[in-house]
């Protein structure tokens, strides 16, 4: 092949890869029905007909419970507003623990500060990215009440056993599937697998409707503190019968009539844009394995991968290349690649200075807290170590790219692997 572009060579591409793109006529032709139909939005936050939205959220709802195999779906303007909610229903609060991944979004660990909670960081399992069992078992404390979990990248956690420890300590969990909608382990979807499950539908996601997010459960009440959470529950509490007041100051988490019927034409698609990322991910799996220094994406058995991004590990020691100048080659290739994925979360201000709510520090600084929490450098080694020296990630397994796509990406690979030496 011709010299590497990072020396002036040509690239692989001359042009970006193409960006996913998702909504098509029949979300065009939802959004209109919307339109002429005149109502943008039914919801009252009072105790009446319209508590629960109007006829295209409850359609969309009632689609989820079905798609999922789901007693509950309840739809929020983002899936931050389903973690918050979830943790609110889940009824935690100041001087309770939740356990969290440190390697995800910052939503899911801040859901728990925002119920006064303190978040506790466990590590992460180095092939698959998501929370280790034996990492939560060490976390546990008589302070804990709840998990957060992370189906991060596509890969559904290691849930049969993260459900027998959270059984042993009577522990909430809380599944955060926002990157895995039609993700499967041991042949139920990623989501549906804790006492209560996050999805998003915000506009990077396999599917979406620009923003929002739904929250699924099987459990009747928590369902119920779900909805209330989400639409002004301290006003309507007292009309509907509600006694258990725990965390019953709501908000305004709702979907619009628009957003909803996006959503609804854009989980008719969720099997074929997922099929499509599979099959993507196994191309570029056969092609990529072998190369020295690189592993591809693990998939554990009776596993279906979301391939929400490519997810490789890096090794540095086999090829004499620093992973900056190895991932700097194949972007001057037109093939940019990620570097880590987010700084480990409990690395944040917010964490190192220990300043949430007011200037007094709460709820680290809350009388009523009786454990002690650390989130020095080092807390999680394996997170530090996937983040600072290891992980790469594509958007390599999106549906809109085509074969001539993905034969790049290998080209890509293998010119810089051609030329490797003399990245030294």
């Amino acid at each position: 092949m011709s010299k590497l572009a990072l020396f002036g060579g040509s690239p692989v591409r001359g042009r970006p890869l193409p960006k996913y793109r998702t909504i098509g006529e029949e979300e065009k032709r939802a959004v209109m029905a919307v339109l002429d139909d005149g109502v943008l939005s039914q919801f009252l936050g009072t105790w009446s007909p319209d508590f629960y939205g109007g006829p295209r959220v409850q359609t969309l709802e009632r689609a989820w419970e079905a798609y999922f195999d789901v007693s509950h779906a309840v739809s929020l303007n983002s899936a931050t507003s389903g973690l918050n909610a979830a943790v609110g229903a889940a009824g935690v609060g100041p001087g309770d623990e939740v356990i969290v991944s440190p390697y995800t979004m910052a939503a899911s660990a801040t859901a728990a500060l925002v119920y006064g909670c303190i978040p506790v960081f466990a590590d992460i399992d180095p092939d698959t990215f998501c929370l280790s069992p034996k990492s939560i078992r060490e976390c546990i404390t008589p302070q804990t009440r709840a998990i957060i979990v992370v189906d991060i990248f596509g890969h559904p956690a290691e849930m049969n056993e993260i459900m027998q420890i959270a059984r042993e300590h009577d522990l909430i969990v809380i599944e955060d599937s926002a990157q895995a909608p039609g993700a499967t382990y041991h042949a139920k979807y990623a989501g549906t697998l804790a006492d209560m499950g996050v999805f998003s539908l915000n506009y990077h996601k396999t599917i979406h409707c620009g923003e929002g997010g739904i929250v699924v459960t099987n459990d009747d009440d928590l369902a119920e503190r779900l909805r209330l959470i989400r639409n002004h529950a301290e006003v309507v509490v007292k009309n509907k019968g509600v006694t258990n007041l725990v965390n019953m100051v709501g908000f305004n988490y709702r979907m619009t009539e628009i957003e909803a019927a996006i959503a609804s034409e854009q989980l008719k698609k969720l099997e074929g844009l997922l099929a499509s990322r599979v099959a993507a991910a196994d191309f570029l799996t056969r092609q990529l394995s072998g190369l020295p220094g690189i592993t591809p994406p693990l998939v554990r058995p009776s596993v279906r991968h979301g391939y929400y991004f490519y997810a490789i590990k890096y090794d540095a020691a086999q090829t004499g290349v620093s992973r900056e100048r190895f991932a700097a080659a194949l972007s001057a290739e037109g093939l940019p690649l990620g570097l880590g994925y987010v700084k480990p979360i409990y690395l944040e201000p917010l964490y190192q200075e220990r300043i949430a709510y007011g200037k007094d520090g709460f709820p680290f600084t809350y009388p009523g807290y009786r454990g002690k929490v650390s989130y020095e450098k080092g807390i999680c080694p394996v997170t530090e170590r996937m983040h600072f020296q290891e992980l790469l990630y594509g958007d390599f397994c999106h549906a809109n790219l085509e074969q001539g796509d993905l034969e790049d990406v290998v080209r890509g690979f293998r010119k810089v692997y051609e030329h490797i030496s003399e990245l030294n």
